[in-house]
């Protein structure tokens, strides 16, 4: 284990990261009254957890190899999910640790899929919880998605390395530059969010925790209702342009503060998560009103299109009754998430760019078989096993979706509910489709087994599949 020193002396100051954030509940429980020792005796054991491994490794070497880059992602996910599901299992809510599993997964991955049938009635300390669960969650995986990702070539994600001369051996001390940035944007961005909810009529703690699950495009709500509860355009409008926001490669906004000043309407990514947005409202308005629908209007459809695409999850109506199209389109967007280096999930725009371009180039060499053709990509040519690994994650993404929607049949579940189940999770978005886990639903009625099958797909799909999947090759153990 002394090769791995580096990674559990970081999964120590992590844990003891989160630890820390454990007592901000506490001072609500004062405020609302609601005080019990669930946050207290958590927080106690995860920074105990963390000092242990923080002290067992402070001889590490200060330099992160590639194999335990992998590691160091698999196990900080894990470790947090573990250690957020304390408080949960802690409280005086009878959460089995399946269902408190569940919970700070979904959270945690920013998944937005919840266990709770009851948000209106639940303690103002457990609603915190799980916005603070999503808001870590959305920094963490840009963080990883900007610095440790490229290095690890993890389904094409080395596109986005920050400079050429990048090795695993100088990853740690750039990323501390990186990150301080990043979560000064990140920051910025949920302060204005809360600001603008709380200007719009939110109250303070509503503002507090929707602007986090927010610009974490995560979706927990403090409501059943979800956003809709709420009913006010003002606010709406305001999450869809935050919620835009969070979705947009932080590499850009880095970019942006540094002087590229076209950056935010020149990027590739960005322009082509614009055109999806603006095709998909145009395409499912004309639908609905060549059906005859009465029970949408553009609000509803435009706030659920730029929901269900960037995987937050927020509903402000009942799409399930909008039509079989409707659920078929929002299983496409579901797939096909927001921009990397974001705060989204699912495919990424830029891998649908690359295999549109792969597509195209290989119909000119059929119609030109003498023909040279360079693919690029924002102007930089792309090799073939860039191409490679793009199409390899894609093929991954669609076995471990079908897979994933075999194994919750087989747990009991209706089609409708396995397949969307499946695909909520891998893409990390939230709500499912069908009454069980529907946009009005929840996944407490679902069996133990099924919340387990979720929560591996949602790993799965936060770390980009083989950012898991290689930690089960034996040949990645060999040194």
């Amino acid at each position: 284990m002394s090769n791995y020193k580096t990674v559990f002396f970081t999964l120590g100051i992590l844990q003891i990261i989160l630890g820390i954030f454990m007592f901000i509940p506490i001072i609500f429980q004062f405020i609302y009254s609601e005080i019990d020792s669930s946050f207290f005796g958590a927080s106690l054991v995860t920074i105990i957890f963390g000092i242990l491994f923080f002290l067992a490794n402070l001889d590490h070497d200060k330099r992160l190899t590639l194999q335990q880059a992998f590691l160091l992602t698999a196990l900080s996910w894990l470790s947090v999910a573990i250690f957020g599901s304390l408080p949960f299992v802690f409280s005086d809510l009878n959460f089995t640790f399946t269902n408190a599993f569940f919970e700070s997964m979904s959270g945690i991955t920013t998944t937005g899929s919840t266990i709770i049938s009851n948000l209106n009635e639940m303690p103002k300390s457990i609603l915190l919880w799980r916005a603070i669960l999503q808001w870590l969650g959305g920094i963490g995986i840009i963080i990883m998605a900007i610095t440790l990702m490229p290095i690890m070539n993890v389904g094409g994600m080395q596109l986005f390395r920050i400079s050429n001369n990048d090795s695993s051996e100088k990853i740690l001390p750039k990323s501390k530059e990186i990150a301080l940035r990043l979560i000064y944007i990140y920051s910025t961005l949920t302060l204005l969010c809360g600001i603008t909810y709380k200007v719009f009529g939110m109250n303070f703690f509503d503002s507090l925790t929707h602007s986090m699950t927010t610009i974490a495009t995560g979706g927990f709500s403090n409501y059943n209702e979800s956003i809709g509860f709420f009913n006010s355009v003002s606010i709406e409008i305001s999450a869809m342009i935050f919620i835009i926001l969070g979705s947009l490669p932080f590499i850009a906004y880095i970019k942006f503060i540094s002087g590229n000043k076209k950056i935010l309407i020149s990027d590739s990514q960005i322009k082509t998560f614009f055109k999806i947005i603006f095709l998909s409202v145009v395409i499912l308005t004309v639908y609905l009103i060549m059906i005859g629908s009465e029970k949408f209007n553009f609000r509803s459809v435009t706030f659920n299109v730029i929901s269900i695409l960037t995987g937050t999850g927020y509903v402000n109506a009942d799409f399930d009754t909008w039509g079989s199209f409707t659920l078929i389109l929002f299983l496409g967007l579901m797939f096909i998430g927001g921009c990397a280096g974001s705060t989204t999930c699912g495919i990424k725009i830029f891998r649908i760019q690359v295999l549109y371009l792969f597509i195209v180039n290989q119909l000119k060499k059929i119609i030109y078989p003498k023909g040279i053709f360079v693919l690029k990509y924002d102007e930089n040519p792309i090799d073939n096993k860039f191409i490679s690994s793009i199409i390899s994650f894609i093929y991954m993404y669609l076995v471990i979706f079908f897979i994933l929607t075999a194994l919750l049949s087989l747990t009991g579940l209706d089609f409708i509910t396995s397949i969307s189940g499946a695909a909520t999770s891998i893409s990390n978005v939230g709500p499912g489709l069908g009454s069980t886990i529907g946009p009005n639903g929840d996944f407490s009625a679902i069996p133990d087994t099924s919340k387990w099958i979720l929560s591996i797909g949602m790993i799965l799909g936060r770390l980009e599949l083989f950012a898991i999947l290689v930690l089960f090759l034996p040949s990645f153990w060999k040194n």
